[in-house]
């Protein structure tokens, strides 16, 4: 997938450097989100929380 200036614009902080969410940091697929964005909904971060507290 090619990324445009544009695009990677939204994942720039101050300093330039591309930075991803709290959540998507440490998560090994590919579907990173910004560090500016309100995380909706995850399928991979629901896995890991339902392991960690099960209901």
């Amino acid at each position: 997938m090619k990324t445009t200036e544009d695009e990677l614009c939204f994942f720039k902080n101050d300093l330039g450097e591309i930075e991803y969410n709290i959540l998507c940091s440490d998560c090994e697929s590919d579907c990173k989100q910004s560090y500016k964005a309100q995380i909706v909904f995850c399928p991979n971060f629901k896995k890991k929380e339902s392991a960690v507290n099960p209901p």
